[in-house]
C-alpha cells in the first residue's frame, strides 16, 4: 500500500507540474498595475497538491513549473519574477500546511489556514519586493530603483515613490492573485475530493 501510494503520488504530482507550467504561461496584466506584475492562476495545482499529499508535493509542483515557464517560455522580468515566485513558494505552502494539520486537515481547516497565510503573504511579499526583487530587477534592467518607480508611474501616476508602490501596488496585486489562486486552489480540490477523482494521501 505504501509503495501504491507512492507511485500515485508521484503521478499526480507530476501532472499537477505540468498543468502548473501551462497555467504560469497564461498570465495577464491589470489595470494601473506595473508591467512586470502578472496574475495567473498556476498556484492552483499547488494547493490541490498541499491539500491532497502534502507540503513535499507542492513544493515540487511550484519548482517545476517554474522550469517548465524558463525552457518552454523563458522570462520576462529579467528572472526577477520567477525568484519571487520561488521565494512564494515558503510563504504560503509551510504556514498553511502547519495551521492545516494543527486544525485537523478538514475543510474548514484549509479554509481558515489560507485566510491566516493571505496576509502573511502579502505581509512577506511586500518585504521581498523592497528590499530583494525591486532592487534585482532594476539591476537586471541597468536602472536605479527610482527609474523603476518612475517607469510604473506611467500607467498609475499615484506612485511616486517606494512607499506608494508597495501601498499601491503590491499589496493589491498580491491580495488579487494569491486570492484568486487560493479561492479557485481550494474549492477546486473540494470539487475533486469529492467526486473522488483525488484523495488524501498524506
Amino acid at each position: 500500500m505504501k509503495q501504491k501510494w507512492s507511485t500515485q503520488q508521484l503521478v499526480l504530482t507530476g501532472m499537477l507540474a505540468a498543468v502548473a507550467g501551462v497555467l504560469m504561461s497564461l498570465e495577464f496584466s491589470v489595470p494601473m498595475m506595473p508591467p512586470f506584475y502578472k496574475v495567473d492562476f498556476s498556484d492552483v495545482p499547488s494547493v490541490i497538491a498541499l491539500f491532497s499529499m502534502g507540503p513535499f508535493s507542492a513544493i515540487c509542483v511550484e519548482v517545476i513549473k517554474i522550469l517548465i515557464k524558463l525552457f518552454t517560455v523563458g522570462t520576462n522580468s529579467m528572472y526577477v519574477g520567477e525568484l519571487a515566485n520561488l521565494i512564494g513558494i515558503f510563504l504560503y505552502i509551510i504556514p498553511t500546511w502547519l495551521v492545516y494539520s494543527k486544525l485537523g486537515k478538514t475543510r474548514k481547516a484549509g479554509t481558515i489556514a489560507l485566510i491566516i497565510d493571505l496576509p502573511i503573504r502579502i505581509a512577506m511579499s511586500c518585504f521581498i519586493n523592497a528590499f530583494i526583487t525591486l532592487p534585482l530587477y532594476a539591476t537586471a534592467m541597468g536602472i536605479s530603483l527610482d527609474e523603476v518607480v518612475r517607469l510604473v508611474a506611467s500607467v498609475n501616476p499615484m506612485i511616486t515613490n517606494l512607499t506608494t508602490f508597495i501601498i499601491l501596488a503590491t499589496i493589491p496585486f498580491n491580495f488579487i492573485k494569491v486570492g484568486l489562486n487560493f479561492l479557485v486552489g481550494h474549492l477546486l480540490y473540494e470539487k475533486l475530493h469529492a467526486a473522488h477523482v483525488i484523495r488524501k494521501v498524506a
